[in-house]
């Protein structure tokens, strides 16, 4: 045999890197403080079992989610342990026997492990106050006319493509399409841990530049759409008062270019903030108290984020800077034509694979942001 698995790894490197996972591995259980979320999850597991628990609903799937995102730290922490004590137990064997299958085995199962190890420590980088939480995104259609409306709508399949892949939960709250093609704005919900710490590296404008399939004449076009994302902080833990005297409140027939994403119902709602003119919209759901009860989340996540502008100068630690949507302010750039390209000029990251991309293939991009913001974080000063 010739190939990578045959060779037999000399005893020097096996016992270093298993003497730095063993380092990695009790760093990671001090970051994720291991022993704080035991204690923590043995006090829920204590709630869900008395009979009372399921006495306010609201509450306790509060609990359980909470409960879940704790079993799954510990779960993966619990894994990954166990893999490096298995993997030392099967080279010390092969050691002891001589049986070299058994010391080559150890060793992939290292590296796989040490594969593993480092997407948990890039879970360091999302360290933010809300990073755990899912995301409530607005997609926007800019300058460029009809392809930017087609842009947008391009961008909203790229999200939830995105979100899918990650297995989690996605949903078209609104969409407004355009007339010709394309959509001019959605609001799109997606659940799951740490959505909101990957997606707060698309906000920003997005650029596409492409053979225009609305022109006769087959002339290129730069089109522009922004991005925004917000931490979905659920009723509880945003402390705004919504007055109903304040609101506009108007229902209307679902419709939309969500595709499967969309129900088509007649309990659509929109709302009105009348002081600040911020107007959200829900058609997700068949029921009209439904759509009324998520509409006004979103209001008051973006009520919340309001006044966090008004209490915070910097603000790129959560929302970036907003710019208008048009020349000079892209974050990323989609070359579609002369050439095929996806630019971040954030991080200078680059990338031919432009279809794999818009397919929702983003996390090498949200990697690199998450990277630089983290290492410009460590080298500021204190």
């Amino acid at each position: 045999m010739n190939d990578a698995t045959s060779i037999l790894p000399e005893h020097n490197k096996v016992t270093e890197q298993l003497a730095r996972l063993a380092h990695r591995l009790n760093e990671l259980r001090g970051i994720f403080d291991y022993d704080g979320k035991r204690e923590k999850l043995e006090e829920l597991d204590a709630q869900t079992a008395d009979p009372s628990f399921w006495g306010n609903n609201d509450r306790a799937q509060d609990v359980l989610r909470e409960q879940s995102t704790l079993k799954k730290v510990l779960a993966d922490l619990d894994d990954a342990q166990t893999r490096y004590d298995d993997a030392q137990t099967l080279y010390e064997l092969g050691r002891e026997e001589g049986d070299d299958a058994s010391i080559r085995d150890a060793w992939s199962a290292l590296e796989t492990l040490d594969q593993r190890v480092g997407k948990m420590e890039f879970r360091r980088m999302l360290s933010g106050p809300h990073d755990d939480k899912g995301a409530l995104v607005t997609i926007n259609a800019g300058a460029g006319g009809v392809d930017s409306q087609d842009w947008a709508q391009i961008l909203m399949r790229m999200y939830l493509r995105w979100g899918e892949r990650h297995g989690f939960k996605v949903e078209v709250l609104d969409v407004q399409d355009a007339e010709q093609a394309g959509i001019r704005s959605a609001e799109l919900e997606i659940t799951g841990e740490f959505a909101y710490g990957y997606l707060r590296s698309e906000i920003g404008v997005h650029r596409l530049v492409r053979i225009s399939p609305f022109d006769a004449n087959a002339r290129r076009q730069t089109s522009f759409a922004s991005v925004m994302a917000l931490p979905d902080l659920g009723e509880d833990e945003i402390d705004i008062e919504v007055n109903e005297a304040d609101l506009e409140v108007d229902t209307f027939r679902s419709s939309g270019a969500g595709g499967q994403h969309v129900n088509k119902t007649d309990s659509a709602v929109r709302l009105r903030h009348l002081p600040t003119g911020i107007v959200v919209a829900c058609q997700v759901e068949r029921s009209q108290h439904k759509n009324k009860a998520t509409a006004m989340r979103m209001l008051k996540a973006k009520l919340w984020d309001l006044e966090q502008q008004r209490r915070e100068a910097e603000r790129e630690h959560l929302q970036g800077e907003r710019k208008k949507i048009e020349w000079g302010s892209q974050i990323r750039s989609y070359v579609l034509q002369p050439y095929q390209q996806v630019n971040d000029h954030r991080t200078e990251l680059k990338s031919s694979a432009v279809h794999a991309v818009l397919d929702g293939d983003l996390d090498e991009f949200i990697e690199a942001y998450l990277l630089q913001q983290s290492q410009s974080s460590a080298e500021a000063p204190s």
